[in-house]
């Protein structure tokens, strides 16, 4: 059997100011009856929100009439009550639930979503597949535009020293950057970048091959996606690389790989270097130069990239050094005239466009 009810009520239609003086009555069904001798409309309860309540009586609104106004006592029969919109403060969802678990719930959100943030690149990374890499990778160099520097005898010095460090049938695209900043990067899609920076200070072409050994191994550990959503986000992947080249470089020199990830670059460098029997001495004098001119902690902001590094740069040096053999007589991994080559290559591309940072 359906309720019905009948309660003294009155409103204001929203199309005069005339208030009415009636009753409301309700048949059980979805709309509530006004009744007074200057006026009769039907209203639908879903059609009514809740309005303020006063000491005895409660106002509603109209969705659909914004000037109406409906007021009806606050003591109402239960079986109406239950039909009628109630008074929410923080939103629908919250009230029923209370702001005390919803602050709970919020809470628990947030520590989930913050873990899956921190916890996604680790997973996501070497997921994501080689075409989108691929793709993701060149846009970036594209980036740097003219800024690439090539000579015919830099250019085959770089491959030679590449085949020595990358013997793969696919090798990895390796470029010299024309900026002066200590660094290198792995990029997505199997491309590598020398700055000239690294390559001024470098003293050998054994610290070179260890520096690009080093990149190789970001590229064939799969570490750079991972390292570019962790340092970027998503907002990397949603809108490529960035359109200013000032932004990509430093962008790409503040980009971090966790610690294991550059000791097992490190450990890839060193098989490298071992297997095509190029000194380890290289890399480790120009670890030990930078430990001397930056400090041992390997934590210093003074410079970007490799020398920022989470592994200490004396740590390393150790390995490096600790990875020679004993007695062993390392051949040179390029001659003098191919080293001095990579040394003028920037400066001897009669193309290359100079970068400014600022």
């Amino acid at each position: 059997m359906q309720e019905s009810f009948e309660v003294a009520a009155s409103w204001y239609d929203g199309k005069s100011a005339l208030r009415h003086e009636g009753s409301a009555s309700w048949d059980g069904l979805d709309r509530l009856s006004l009744a007074a001798p200057t006026s009769h409309i039907a209203v639908p309860l879903s059609d009514l929100e809740f309005g303020e309540a006063r000491s005895e009586t409660i106002i509603y609104r109209r969705a659909s009439e914004p000037d109406f106004r409906l007021t009806l006592p606050a003591a109402m029969p239960p079986g109406l009550s239950r039909h009628l919109p109630e008074k929410q403060v923080y939103g629908g969802w919250i009230d029923r639930v209370g702001l005390g678990r919803a602050a709970v719930g919020f809470g628990l959100v947030s520590i989930a979503a913050v873990a899956l943030f921190m916890t996604a690149p680790d997973w996501l990374g070497p997921r994501v597949p080689e075409s989108w890499e691929r793709n993701l990778g060149q846009a970036m160099i594209g980036d740097f535009g003219g800024r690439l520097c090539s000579t015919p005898d830099g250019d085959a010095a770089l491959a030679k020293l590449l085949d020595e460090v990358d013997p793969a049938q696919t090798q990895v695209n390796a470029r010299v950057a024309n900026i002066d900043m200590v660094n290198a990067v792995a990029l997505p899609g199997a491309q590598v970048l020398l700055f000239d920076g690294i390559i001024q200070q470098a003293e050998s072409p054994e610290e070179l091959a260890g520096v690009l050994a080093h990149e190789v191994g970001h590229v064939r550990e799969r570490h750079v996606m991972t390292a570019l959503l962790r340092q970027f986000g998503m907002s990397v992947l949603l809108a490529g690389a960035n359109t200013g080249v000032g932004d990509t470089v430093f962008g790409l020199a503040a980009m971090g790989y966790t610690r294991d990830a550059e000791r097992e670059a490190d450990r890839y460098a060193r098989a490298r270097l071992a297997e095509s029997n190029i000194s380890p001495l290289g890399a480790a004098g120009f670890f030990e130069r930078m430990a001397e001119e930056y400090g041992d902690d390997g934590e210093s902001n003074a410079v970007v990239g490799w020398l920022a590094s989470h592994p200490a740069a004396g740590e390393r040096a150790r390995d490096f050094r600790n990875a020679a053999r004993e007695g062993a007589d390392y051949p040179p991994v390029l001659s003098d005239a191919e080293f001095d080559a990579l040394k003028t290559m920037c400066a001897d591309d009669p193309d290359v466009e100079e970068f400014d940072f600022f």
